[in-house]
Protein backbone atom coordinates (compact mmCIF):
# COMPACT_ATOMS: atom_id res chain seq x y z
CA UNK A 1 0.00 0.00 0.00
CA UNK A 2 1.25 3.49 -0.77
CA UNK A 3 1.21 6.36 1.74
CA UNK A 4 -1.80 7.85 -0.06
CA UNK A 5 -3.69 4.53 0.13
CA UNK A 6 -2.78 4.14 3.83
CA UNK A 7 -4.05 7.67 4.45
CA UNK A 8 -7.33 7.03 2.67
CA UNK A 9 -7.86 3.70 4.47
CA UNK A 10 -7.30 5.26 7.91
CA UNK A 11 -9.52 8.25 7.09
CA UNK A 12 -12.25 5.82 6.06
CA UNK A 13 -11.74 3.79 9.27
CA UNK A 14 -12.14 6.80 11.58
CA UNK A 15 -15.12 8.10 9.67
CA UNK A 16 -13.62 10.90 7.58
CA UNK A 17 -13.50 14.61 8.08
CA UNK A 18 -16.71 15.11 10.04
CA UNK A 19 -16.17 12.29 12.55
CA UNK A 20 -12.66 13.16 13.75
CA UNK A 21 -12.22 16.81 12.70
CA UNK A 22 -9.71 16.01 9.97
CA UNK A 23 -9.99 18.42 7.10
CA UNK A 24 -7.80 19.64 4.32
CA UNK A 25 -5.64 21.72 6.66
CA UNK A 26 -2.95 19.05 6.71
CA UNK A 27 -3.54 17.77 3.20
CA UNK A 28 -0.03 16.43 2.73
CA UNK A 29 2.09 13.97 4.62
CA UNK A 30 1.16 10.74 6.29
CA UNK A 31 -1.40 9.82 8.91
CA UNK A 32 -1.04 7.19 11.63
CA UNK A 33 -3.04 5.88 14.55
CA UNK A 34 -1.57 5.57 18.05
CA UNK A 35 -1.56 2.10 19.58
CA UNK A 36 -3.36 1.50 22.86
CA UNK A 37 -2.14 -0.55 25.81
CA UNK A 38 -4.53 -2.61 27.98
CA UNK A 39 -4.49 0.16 30.64
CA UNK A 40 -5.80 2.71 28.10
CA UNK A 41 -2.50 4.60 27.71
CA UNK A 42 -1.70 5.27 24.08
CA UNK A 43 1.75 5.30 22.47
CA UNK A 44 3.28 6.40 19.20
CA UNK A 45 6.54 7.40 17.56
CA UNK A 46 6.98 10.59 15.57
CA UNK A 47 10.14 11.50 13.70
CA UNK A 48 11.87 14.01 11.49
CA UNK A 49 13.45 12.25 8.54
CA UNK A 50 16.82 13.39 7.22
CA UNK A 51 16.54 16.47 4.97
CA UNK A 52 12.71 16.28 5.00
CA UNK A 53 11.79 19.11 7.43
CA UNK A 54 8.50 17.33 8.10
CA UNK A 55 7.05 15.29 10.95
CA UNK A 56 6.30 11.68 10.18
CA UNK A 57 3.40 11.16 10.58
CA UNK A 58 2.08 14.66 10.02
CA UNK A 59 -1.26 13.66 11.58
CA UNK A 60 -1.38 11.33 14.57
CA UNK A 61 -4.86 10.06 15.47
CA UNK A 62 -5.69 9.07 19.04
CA UNK A 63 -8.78 6.87 19.50
CA UNK A 64 -9.84 8.80 22.63
CA UNK A 65 -8.73 11.45 25.09
CA UNK A 66 -6.22 10.53 27.79
CA UNK A 67 -2.53 9.84 28.25
CA UNK A 68 -0.23 9.36 25.26
CA UNK A 69 3.45 8.50 25.47
CA UNK A 70 5.43 9.76 22.49
CA UNK A 71 8.88 8.81 21.31
CA UNK A 72 10.30 11.67 19.24
CA UNK A 73 13.20 10.92 16.90
CA UNK A 74 15.33 13.42 14.98
CA UNK A 75 17.00 11.59 12.08
CA UNK A 76 18.07 14.89 10.54
CA UNK A 77 21.60 16.36 10.40
CA UNK A 78 20.27 19.56 12.00
CA UNK A 79 19.13 20.38 15.52
CA UNK A 80 15.37 20.75 15.99
CA UNK A 81 12.95 20.84 18.91
CA UNK A 82 9.44 19.66 19.67
CA UNK A 83 6.92 21.84 21.52
CA UNK A 84 3.96 19.63 22.36
CA UNK A 85 0.51 20.38 23.81
CA UNK A 86 -0.49 18.89 27.15
CA UNK A 87 -3.08 19.80 29.78
CA UNK A 88 -1.66 22.28 32.26
CA UNK A 89 1.57 23.02 30.42
CA UNK A 90 3.33 22.38 27.15
CA UNK A 91 6.19 19.90 26.85
CA UNK A 92 9.48 20.97 25.26
CA UNK A 93 11.94 18.42 23.92
CA UNK A 94 15.28 19.59 22.49
CA UNK A 95 16.43 17.36 19.64
CA UNK A 96 20.09 17.46 18.69
CA UNK A 97 20.93 15.91 15.34
CA UNK A 98 20.38 12.13 15.35
CA UNK A 99 18.80 12.10 18.82
CA UNK A 100 15.68 10.80 20.54
CA UNK A 101 13.40 12.06 23.30
CA UNK A 102 10.24 11.00 25.11
CA UNK A 103 7.20 12.93 26.29
CA UNK A 104 4.05 11.97 28.18
CA UNK A 105 1.05 14.11 27.26
CA UNK A 106 -2.37 14.48 28.83
CA UNK A 107 -5.00 15.47 26.25
CA UNK A 108 -8.42 15.58 27.86
CA UNK A 109 -10.80 16.29 25.01
CA UNK A 110 -11.46 15.63 21.33
CA UNK A 111 -10.10 17.95 18.66
CA UNK A 112 -6.91 19.20 16.99
CA UNK A 113 -3.74 19.62 19.05
CA UNK A 114 -0.98 21.33 17.05
CA UNK A 115 2.74 20.93 17.64
CA UNK A 116 5.93 21.96 15.91
CA UNK A 117 9.59 22.81 16.19
CA UNK A 118 10.14 26.34 17.51
CA UNK A 119 13.89 26.14 16.75
CA UNK A 120 15.08 28.70 14.20
CA UNK A 121 12.45 29.10 11.51
CA UNK A 122 11.39 25.43 11.49
CA UNK A 123 7.69 26.17 11.91
CA UNK A 124 7.81 28.88 9.25
CA UNK A 125 9.34 26.35 6.88
CA UNK A 126 6.62 23.78 7.58
CA UNK A 127 7.78 21.66 10.52
CA UNK A 128 4.32 21.53 12.10
CA UNK A 129 1.91 18.65 12.64
CA UNK A 130 -1.24 17.71 14.53
CA UNK A 131 -2.49 15.21 17.03
CA UNK A 132 -6.19 14.55 16.46
CA UNK A 133 -8.14 13.17 19.41
CA UNK A 134 -11.28 11.29 18.39
CA UNK A 135 -14.45 11.05 20.42
CA UNK A 136 -17.25 13.18 21.75
CA UNK A 137 -17.02 15.99 24.28
CA UNK A 138 -18.25 15.11 27.77
CA UNK A 139 -21.91 16.00 28.50
CA UNK A 140 -20.93 18.87 30.83
CA UNK A 141 -19.00 20.53 27.98
CA UNK A 142 -21.79 20.39 25.42
CA UNK A 143 -23.73 23.51 24.56
CA UNK A 144 -27.37 23.68 25.63
CA UNK A 145 -28.94 23.81 22.18
CA UNK A 146 -31.04 21.59 19.95
CA UNK A 147 -29.38 18.70 18.14
CA UNK A 148 -27.82 19.78 14.85
CA UNK A 149 -28.14 17.78 11.63
CA UNK A 150 -25.05 15.68 10.85
CA UNK A 151 -23.93 14.76 7.34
Amino acid sequence: MTIAEDREALLAEIGGQNKAAIGAVLGTGSIAKASERPDGTMEATIRIAEDALAWEPSVLVLPHAGTVELTIINDDKNTHACLLPSNGDRKFIGLLNHSKGRATLELDGPGYYWYGSPAGNDEGRGLTAAIVVSGEVPPEAKLDRPAQPRP
